[in-house]
């Protein structure tokens, strides 16, 4: 049976993105079928191959690089040197519809590779910066780190128990979002472009896309002027929503409306809270979470998780366990939504990859190459694209320029 087609398949895309926000962009824009032609150092290659351990086994590639790089194809090229300059240029004559960078701000201007150098030369061309705080702006020229970005823009503030220090997220979040902002804006910018013939700059700052999902706490602090309380597990604006523990562990209770927590009070014993204006509605919860909190402990404590779950679901009570990973893997849910993918590197071993969750009836995202070894298609790509000979490419290797 033949695969389907992406849904951006006939796309090219020059990727000049390393580490993870704009390599989570590209790696998208690839899932969804367009080709991507990653640009990296000579000998180095993309930071990220260092990020290690762990490694993949006997792939010897940092498991953090394979992450975020399948469905490129892998071109080493010193874009330092004049001759690196020149073939970027002829990819972009070639047909290069989008590209993406996440170098400093003016960064690439020395190499005469910016937007403001580029725009006129390639009107329908579609550039993508990403960087830590955008193009403009007193903290333009800084470097952003995703830790420093969750640092600055709040989430440490509100995360962790309220006794507790500030708290970052336990995934590199403010590069992931900003990544999939900047795969947004790109697909916006090619639906425009394909309509008017007209290329544009997508500007996307990660401390703005941190900003931006904040979501309803940065909405409660508007409409109050308060800065919100860390909370730990617990719902800002949800009673009770949170997690308890059980008589083996945890779970994670999350009753969202008035009719489930009468609910949930009639089959377990409650009913007398029914009858207290301190548990009448949601709103009144929220006034005395630290009530609710201590009045379902002890109800949360007689059974198992294991008993909850079933008790719980079977009421379509909202509940869940705290898993590991280890746990996450070996979930029915996840086995059955097919969430890791088995793809075979360039090294000959199989590897495992996260698949991607955007589910498309007519233009599935495709798997079709492996995270690339460091230069795996540069003559391919040289070759078949920009049409250089074997003495061009060997020229170019004796210089170092790939």
């Amino acid at each position: 049976m033949t695969q389907p087609k992406g849904a951006l398949t006939g796309v090219r895309v020059l990727d000049l993105t390393r580490v993870l926000a704009g390599p989570t962009c590209t790696q998208m824009l690839g899932d969804l079928g367009a080709e991507v032609i990653k640009i990296e150092r000579p000998e180095a290659g993309d930071d990220t191959r260092a990020f290690a351990p762990p490694f993949w086994p006997k792939t010897r590639e940092s498991a953090y690089f394979l992450g975020a790089n399948r469905n490129k194809k892998s071109v080493t090229l010193d874009i330092a040197k004049p001759e690196g300059q020149a073939i970027i240029h002829r990819l972009l004559d070639g047909g290069c519809d989008i590209l993406v960078e996440n170098f400093k701000v003016g960064a690439l201007a020395k190499y005469g590779l910016a937007w403001e150098q580029l725009r006129q030369k390639y009107p329908r061309l579609i550039y993508c910066s990403i960087t830590g705080f955008g193009q403009t702006g007193p903290y333009a020229p800084r470097p952003g780190y995703d830790a420093l970005v969750q640092a600055m823009g709040g989430i440490m503030s509100l995360t962790g128990e309220a006794n507790g220090p500030p708290q970052k997220v336990g995934v590199p979040i403010a590069d992931l979002f900003a990544g999939l902002y900047g795969c947004i804006g790109v697909l916006a910018a090619l639906n425009h472009r394909n309509a008017t013939g007209e290329g544009q700059r997508i500007d996307i700052g990660m401390l703005d896309a941190h900003v931006a999902w904040l979501a309803n706490q940065a909405m409660n602090y508007l409409a109050t002027g308060e800065n919100p309380e860390r909370l730990g597990n617990q719902h800002p604006n949800i009673a009770p929503y949170q997690e308890f523990p059980t008589k083996d562990g945890y779970i994670i209770l999350a009753i969202g409306n008035d009719p489930t927590f009468e609910r949930f009070c009639r089959s377990f014993g409650q009913e007398a809270l029914l009858s207290d204006e301190r548990f009448a509605t949601n709103a009144r919860r929220v006034e005395n979470r630290q009530l609710v909190t201590e009045t379902l402990t002890p109800v949360m404590h007689s059974l198992t998780t294991a008993e909850w779950i079933e008790q719980l679901e079977a009421l379509k009570i909202g509940c869940g366990p705290i898993n590991t990973l280890d746990q996450v893997f070996a979930d029915a849910q996840i086995k059955a939504r097919n969430c890791v993918v088995q793809m075979r590197h360039a090294s000959g071993e199989i590897i495992q990859v996260i698949a991607n969750p955007v589910r498309l009836s007519g233009t599935p995202p495709q798997y079709r190459l492996s995270p690339p070894a460091l230069g795996e298609h540069t003559h391919v790509v040289l070759r078949e694209t920009i049409g250089m000979t074997d003495a061009e490419l060997a020229a170019l290797r004796i210089k170092e320029v790939i």
